[in-house]
Order: structure tokens, then C-alpha cells, then sequence
């Protein structure tokens, strides 16, 4: 059997969806299918920001927006000048989804339920006519003279243009790389820190805004630092394993950070505010009343670190214990064994390189006809509904390019 389309999208994800739709919405009359390997489509916006789906980010200047991008920034000015977050936001609204900014910047739908965005997606492909063809594998791309060949485990396809939205699929890239692309290996990115350390046995759950260091590297991130089960996670160290993706993959993620939870506090500084407490509280204990904000039980783990007993007076404490205990707190250094995924929000770092894709178009420079959206590019950001920015404005300038 021989289907024949204008235009043939593999990958049902958020790029291959908002593609498809952008695509048939500027021009009717074209045939578009969608081909998804798996049995359901937009799996991965249905449990994004913990089934919520963070869509996008109040961050609305473009020169700003790149600086999410560990990979990618140079390369998406351009695009984020064509489409940006607020163009995001007035294309939900036109499809009746209304957005909201959260504190920290993230939107979601005012729904909080990622269902708002799939039942979009679908009920727009369905108005437009757009084939969705779920546990349709691609096993083969030719390209003939005048056509695409797209050949799956069900049938085969001809079309004139192919858009790859197949995310981090090894065997597409592996395909892609027997055409003649060049595939940055992956690794991983968006992870968390696996470590033991006393200091930080049995506080999971608590939280303090750090700056970590990874040692012997010019790596280093400030921000809200988690204590887990298995060591640590939170913005701070999800952002600093996103920038540090391709390094910490070399150092077999085995490596040690150092914790500064005064954030940017110095030693000095540090030192100075102890010695003020010393003096305002003779009779207290140091172990019993938690200063800077920290929580209560990480800063008696701290006392403890730095060899100050239980029931020290702040009068008793010497200028040894001092020290030692200035350095828990502004330079506190923990040996990092592994890597966590977090949860299931799995971003790689790797992909098509960006050298061969024109971003005016997001054609490839190789391969006639096919295009690139989404996170199928070495191109991945921080969590903040930025990879999910990625996939909307490649999809947007792809279906401006094929339908101009």
C-alpha cells in the first residue's frame, strides 16, 4: 500500500503536532500526516510540569529568552525574533486556551491540566483533516528524484517534504547520520546529584537558596538547592547539570561540588556575621537556634560537620571551630557519585548539528525538503517551559517556510 501526502511529520510530540496544525492552518489545501511509532501521541506534554504542562516562560525578549538555551543560544536568536512567548501565549488564546504566569515565570494552562493542551491539539488536527498514525515506526527514508519515500512497519509513504519532530530517537538520528547528517552523541542533561554525606543523611525535603561549584571547573549555579533521598536536586543543580551536560558526562559523573549556603556570602562576610551572633548570644546554644535562614536540622548537621559539640555555648566555641564552621557553611564540599534522571522530564543533550540546518527556515543544509523541530536539534534549555518554546517556534518556522 502507497499513501501519498504534501508533507509527512514523524514524531506525534509537541513539535510535530503545532508544525502539522501552523502547517494546514496557512494552507488548507495541503495533505499532512503525522507519523507516531509509539501507540499514543503528546506523551510527553501529558506529564510535563508534573501533568500540568509548562508551555512556556514569561520571558518575552529574545536576546533574553537564548540565555536559557545551554545549546542553542547563538543559533535561536533569529528564530525567537520570528516567534516568541508572548507569540505562544496569543496562539493558545486564538485556540481557546487561556495561559497564566506563575511566580517563578513558568506558564501553564489556566486549566493546571496538561489535557487542555492535548484535547487542543487533537480537536484542531481533526478540524484541519490532519492524519494521525500511531505504531507507525519508521524504518526507512529514501529520497527518490521528485519525492520523499517514508517507509514504516504498516506502509509505505511518498511525499514532497518531511518535518523530523522524533525528539531524542537514536534510530532516527542514526538514519539521519546514513544520509549524511552529522549527530552530536547525546548525553544526558536535566539531572540530579547522587551523593552520601552525612551532613545531608535524612533532611530530604528541605531547601536552601545556594550557589554550588563543581570543583576543578569554571561550572557554578545559584538557586533554590533540594536535599533527596539520593543527594541533591532543585533549580540550582538541574540548571548546572544542564551546562555542565557535556563535561560531567566525561568526568563519568564522579566528580565533587562545593556548597556555598549563604549563596554568595563570602568567607569573610561569612566570619564577620558569626563573630556579630557570637557577641549578641554568649549564652545560647549554636547548634539549637539556625541563623541565615537556613533550616533547623541542615544547620545543627553543619555544627556538627564542623566539630562543635551539641551543647557548645556560642561563648565556648574557638577560633578552630570557627573556621571549620564558616567553611561548612560557604564552602562545604561533597563528593558526587552518579547521576539521578529527573523525573520523568528526560531532556538530552546531542542531536542533529546545528551547523546543518538553516535557521531562517529550520531546512536542512543536507537533505533537500526535510526540516528539523524540536529536540530532534542539539538544542535543550533548563526546566521552565523552555524546551517545550524550542519545539513551538521551530514548528511555527517550519510551517512558514513550507507554506511561503
Amino acid at each position: 500500500m502507497n499513501s501519498k501526502y504534501d508533507i509527512i511529520i514523524i514524531g506525534g510530540g509537541a513539535a510535530g503536532f503545532f508544525t502539522a496544525i501552523n502547517i494546514v492552518e496557512k494552507n488548507v489545501n495541503l495533505k499532512v500526516a503525522i507519523l507516531e511509532r509509539g501507540k499514543n501521541v503528546l506523551e510527553k506534554v501529558r506529564i510535563s510540569g508534573g501533568g500540568r504542562c509548562n508551555v512556556t516562560h514569561a520571558c518575552f525578549v529574545p536576546n533574553d529568552l537564548v540565555k536559557f538555551y545551554p545549546r542553542g543560544e547563538r543559533e535561536l536568536k533569529g528564530p525567537f525574533h520570528q516567534f516568541c512567548s508572548g507569540d505562544t501565549i496569543e496562539w493558545f488564546e486564538k485556540h481557546d486556551v487561556a495561559l497564566k504566569i506563575e511566580e517563578d515565570g513558568r506558564m501553564f494552562p489556566v486549566s493546571n491540566s496538561s489535557e487542555t493542551i492535548i484535547d487542543c491539539f487533537l480537536e484542531t488536527t481533526k478540524k484541519l483533516k490532519i492524519d494521525i498514525l500511531t505504531n507507525h515506526s519508521v524504518q526507512e527514508l529514501y529520497q527518490a528524484e521528485t519525492h520523499w519515500k517514508v517507509t514504516t512497519v504498516q506502509e509505505v509513504f511518498t511525499c514532497h517534504k518531511i518535518v523530523m519532530a522524533s525528539g531524542s530517537n537514536p534510530k532516527m538520528w542514526e538514519m539521519l547520520q546514513n544520509l549524511g547528517h552529522t549527530i552530536v552523541a547525546p548525553v544526558p542533561s536535566l539531572f540530579t546529584f547522587n551523593i552520601k554525606d552525612p551532613r545531608i543523611k535524612d533532611l530530604m525535603g528541605l531547601s536552601a537558596f545556594a550557589t554550588v561549584k563543581v570543583k576543578k571547573s569554571k561550572l557554578q549555579a545559584s538557586g533554590p538547592l533540594l536535599i533527596t533521598h539520593w543527594g541533591v536536586s532543585g533549580p540550582g543543580i538541574l540548571r548546572l547539570s544542564a551546562w555542565g551536560a557535556r563535561e560531567l558526562a566525561e568526568k563519568k559523573y564522579q566528580f565533587a561540588i562545593q556548597v556555598n549556603w549563604l549563596n554568595e556570602t563570602t568567607f569573610e562576610e561569612a566570619m564577620d556575621l558569626l563573630k556579630e551572633i557570637k557577641e549578641q548570644n554568649t549564652k545560647k546554644l549554636i547548634a539549637k537556634y539556625a541563623h541565615f535562614e537556613l533550616p533547623k536540622r541542615l544547620w545543627e548537621n553543619l555544627v556538627k560537620a564542623a566539630g562543635i559539640e551539641e551543647e557548645t555555648k556560642w561563648a565556648d566555641v574557638s577560633k578552630k571551630q570557627l573556621h571549620a564552621f564558616v567553611e561548612q557553611l560557604t564552602n562545604a564540599e561533597f563528593q558526587v557519585n552518579g547521576k539521578s534522571t529527573f523525573k520523568e522530564e528526560f531532556v538530552t543533550a546531542g542531536g542533529i548539528d546545528l551547523k546543518e540546518v538553516n535557521f531562517k527556515t529550520m531546512e536542512s543544509k543536507i537533505l533537500p525538503n526535510v526540516y528539523f523541530a524540536g529536540e530532534i536539534l542539539n538544542i535543550d534549555a533548563i526546566t521552565g517551559g523552555f524546551n517545550f518554546q524550542n519545539a513551538w517556534t521551530g514548528g511555527f518556522i517550519v510551517a512558514n517556510s513550507i507554506t511561503n
